[in-house]
């Protein structure tokens, strides 16, 4: 049997791609599971951050050895070329914070991810796009390629854009616990406050949810090509 870990920071990345999964929670990380004929699909996620990702792959491993293991979820764009609500397989991964690089066996250099420590905000990303020429910016990639390395597995990566290169958000930073965790409820209460930043917001919103959807149709094409898997097991409808 086979088991591919899908590891995001946060649940609205995964909505589309576990329903009807049996879900659990562990040691403050979501789990869901779907069992097909030869295998398992795990998608994990316990918040945004290095650390969080870890902790998710960690607890998938509890319930056995991990096969494959693929970086899911929303990243900002680094060109005008990564376009809004995309869903993009990257080709190599960069860690802002250690300088690594991490390869993904099969593909070019033409999509990197640079994986920041922090939410990338306007200023940033023109930063990461001079310094890495990288497309894209998340908060995970890094540690769960590393954990790959570690093992001795494959590594893929899959992220849908939320906000465009030119997006002008508030600063999210501020909004992220130590365990990774976002405080939407503090969000929320900041930004009803400030209705300068609703237009961006709304965008981020409708940008996310395409996004993981694109994400979701992605990864089931890379995970199952001809779609054998799910038509033999009765894998639910992505557009529900």
């Amino acid at each position: 049997m086979t088991r591919t870990a899908i590891i995001a920071a946060l649940a609205g990345e995964l909505k589309p791609l576990v329903r009807g999964w049996q879900q659990e929670q562990r040691n403050g990380v979501d789990l869901w599971t779907w069992r097909f004929d030869q295998g398992e699909w795990i998608a994990a996620c316990a918040g945004a951050g290095i650390n969080a990702a870890t902790r998710a792959f960690a607890e998938v491993e509890k319930g056995g050895s991990v096969d494959r293991v693929m970086s899911v979820g929303w990243a900002g764009a680094l060109s005008p070329q990564s376009a809004a609500a995309q869903a993009y397989r990257v080709s190599g991964v960069i860690d802002v914070k250690t300088g690594e690089r991490f390869s993904v066996a099969g593909q070019s250099n033409e999509c990197l991810l640079a994986t920041s420590p922090i939410v990338a905000g306007e200023t940033e990303k023109r930063r990461l796009a001079t310094t890495y020429h990288a497309a894209l910016v998340d908060m995970e990639a890094a540690g769960i390629a590393r954990v790959a390395v570690m093992r001795g597995i494959p590594f893929d990566c899959i992220k849908g854009i939320s906000d465009g290169f030119d997006e002008k958000l508030p600063d999210l930073n501020g909004f992220i616990a130590q365990d990774g965790r976002f405080q939407l409820t503090r969000f929320v209460l900041f930004a009803i406050l400030r209705p300068w930043h609703w237009p961006a917001l709304v965008r981020m919103g409708e940008n996310s949810k395409k996004a993981s959807q694109n994400i979701a149709e992605s990864l089931l094409d890379f995970l199952d090509q001809h779609a054998t898997i799910r038509e033999r097991n009765g894998y639910p409808n992505l557009n529900r």
